[in-house]
């Protein structure tokens, strides 16, 4: 009898040990954000941290929304890809398109999206209720998913309004984007880091395809456009117009990366538009957002899900096929985690 119970307490010892494992954080950034997590998404049954994924019936009763953006940007075709990926794995969706950021963000709050593409900046914001949300109910109950694709500020203009700089438009008529939008968001913060205020121009709430339009007829002088690159719609400005593209430099992008750590310094490749050289600028992160209230199961379920149909994503957009890969990681994610996510990542060696 003592001998069975000693083999029946090494087996047990035996199992619990080849059950045991460990994740590892891994530092990631727009440049070098490559590092391998675990091989592959789990495919079936309960993950090492307890959460399951859905049955094809109970994924069947789910309805997806995810908030995208305007159709004249790129948060649109990604934003739309993400739906397909969760339909071909079985949920219902729909893909809204929204004022991007800012209205996402409302949305989440509000329970009418599941899961939306905002800028990092924009949704920090909300979080701590600082900046464009100062003196509003902080957001905390807003989750991240997963991280996305760096989004390029790109001041945009033409020739013939002699803009060279940002300190140029003082007294010009510019496009700021929508009310209360990520791009209005970075317009602002961007014009105050040189000690520019809205006192100091004359600012046109319009999301950007719009603006870019009011500048082809004299009715703008410059617009703010924040998205990956290239932009297709700053691409056709190109086309007809002599473009330019304003850098976002000098003391003034240091005190706004200083001021606001989601921001970082970058470069406008040449090429990339009808550029000769590169131009300096900053990005931030694109992120996307899941509700607090999804369930664990439910959250872990939709990104293994998005990962089986990563192609499908990819296809999307340029942004999308560069930036978008299981081994990206969560280092650069400052909103925390949904537990559902959480699980997700630290199966493939990554904890935030």
């Amino acid at each position: 009898m003592k001998k069975f119970m000693a083999l029946i307490l090494a087996l047990g010892m035996t199992l619990s040990l080849a059950a045991c494992g460990s994740g590892s954080s891994n530092s990631s950034d727009q440049s070098s954000a490559s590092q391998s997590g675990s091989s592959s998404t789990a495919s079936s049954g309960s993950s090492t941290s307890g959460v399951s994924l859905l049955s094809e019936a109970d994924r069947a009763k789910e309805f997806i929304t995810v908030a995208t953006g305007p159709t004249s940007g790129i948060y649109y075709p990604i934003g739309g890809a993400f739906a397909t990926a969760l339909s071909d794995w079985g949920y219902k969706t729909s893909a809204e398109a929204t004022n991007a950021s800012g209205a996402n963000i409302q949305l989440m709050l509000d329970g009418d999206a599941e899961i939306a593409i905002a800028m990092q900046d924009a949704v920090m914001q909300a979080y701590t209720a600082t900046g464009a949300f100062d003196g509003k109910t902080p957001a905390t109950d807003l989750r991240s998913l997963m991280r996305l694709w760096p989004n390029y500020v790109q001041l945009v203009t033409t020739a013939n309004t002699g803009i060279k700089s940002v300190e140029d438009l003082r007294g010009k008529r510019v496009g700021v984007g929508a009310a209360n939008s990520g791009v209005e968001i970075n317009a602002r913060m961007i014009l105050n880091s040189y000690g520019i205020t809205y006192d100091d121009i004359t600012p046109d709430y319009l999301a950007y395809g719009e603006a870019i339009d009011n500048m082809k007829n004299g009715q703008c002088d410059a617009v703010f456009v924040t998205s990956g690159l290239p932009n297709a719609t700053v691409m056709e400005l190109g086309v007809s117009y002599d473009m330019v593209i304003v850098p976002i430099d000098g003391a003034g992008r240091d005190k706004l990366v200083s001021d606001y750590p989601y921001y970082a310094k970058t470069t406008i490749p040449a090429g990339t538009y009808n550029n000769d050289a590169d131009i300096d600028g900053v990005f931030v992160y694109n992120i996307m957002l899941v509700r607090k209230d999804l369930s664990d199961d439910m959250v872990y379920d939709m990104l293994t899900g998005i990962f089986k149909n990563l192609d499908t994503i990819k296809a999307s957009h340029n942004a999308a096929n560069k930036n978008i890969s299981l081994d990206v990681g969560v280092s650069d994610l400052q909103l925390p985690l949904h537990p559902g996510a959480a699980a997700f990542w630290q199966e493939q060696g990554y904890t935030q």
